[in-house]
């Protein structure tokens, strides 16, 4: 072989590999999918935990999502809800804990005690070096978000914020529900037949509590961050005029940190822009069409990192 023969097979080497790590370089960032496991007084807990794979290891934001009563693992949630793809290429690590027979206990009375696993997951995270304890929030729906919602009312020190879909404050809680200032977001629907938007008794299967309506639910909350009475409100464009709902956001004045309401108006027991599941044969309300509660979830997180 000549040696302008080896010089051009080595050029075209190199050509060859510098295409190769271009094209490395503009794939999609794959997410690395796990299971933890952990043990929480006595008992054997699991989640599903969702990296980004190719991101630099360092302490970053940490979702904690927890599925309700009709999505009885995390693995179900993690697909209905689909907070993986949009959250892609930002970062953030998301967690999808499984109840214990999968149904959470929803007021901390007799049962596994469902705060102390979120609070340890959150710890693991932090001692693992994957959160940053300053940006760790948790987002629950339906039995899910009264969980994490009797969680922010608790918590004093590990949350930055806290959301709850489709959901309502266990009311025997609402008088000693002194949370701190934390960035809050609360979705549901004016005519949800299962977890009432005014308030009253929850009609899902195996939970007997009242929840307090979604004003007494965001008080609270409000309270903490010293919020005025005043609000900014957006209503989104009627996108499908045929869902029978229209969507208002509701953001107090004054704030410490992010309060949000999404008060949908004729929506049911329903995530919007999401595919609807009826639980267990039970009529579940209209679903909106108008917003996708996984963007809305996603821009609130957004907005509470800064």
């Amino acid at each position: 072989m000549t040696p302008w023969s080896q010089l051009r097979n080595r050029l075209a080497a190199v050509m060859l590999s510098m295409a190769a790590m271009q094209a490395l370089a503009s794939a999609p960032v794959q997410a690395f999918t796990g299971r933890l496991n952990i043990e929480v007084a006595g008992q054997k807990r699991t989640a599903i935990f969702v990296e980004p794979e190719r991101l630099k290891r360092s302490p970053r934001t940490v979702i904690i999502v927890l599925h309700g009563s009709n999505n009885g693992s995390g693995r179900r949630i993690q697909t209905s809800l689909g907070l993986d793809d949009m959250l892609h290429g930002s970062g953030a690590v998301v967690v999808y804990p499984d109840a214990l027979d999968g149904g959470w206990n929803v007021t901390g009375e007799a049962g596994p005690d469902d705060a102390a696993f979120v609070r340890a997951l959150a710890a693991r995270l932090v001692a693992d070096g994957v959160a940053d304890r300053r940006k760790i929030f948790l987002i629950g729906a339906s039995t899910g978000g009264m969980l994490a919602l009797r969680i922010g009312c608790q918590s004093q020190d590990y949350l930055t914020g806290v959301g709850a879909l489709i959901a309502g404050l266990p009311a025997k809680l609402l008088a000693d529900c002194k949370p701190p200032p934390l960035a809050f977001f609360l979705m549901n629907g004016t005519a949800n037949p299962l977890v009432p938007y005014q308030g009253g008794p929850v009609k899902l299967p195996g939970v007997k509590e009242e929840v307090a309506s979604a004003e007494a639910t965001l008080a609270p909350f409000a309270a903490a961050n010293e919020c005025s009475s005043q609000r900014n409100l957006k209503e989104f464009p009627d996108r499908d005029p045929d869902d029978g709902s229209r969507v208002i956001l509701e953001r107090p004045n004054g704030c410490k940190r992010v309060v949000e309401l999404v008060r949908i108006e004729g929506g049911g027991h329903t995530l919007p822009g999401r595919p609807a599941r009826a639980d267990r044969g039970q009529s579940v309300g209209a679903q909106n069409k108008d917003v996708n509660v996984t963007r809305l979830i996603a821009e609130f997180i957004r907005r509470a990192e800064r």
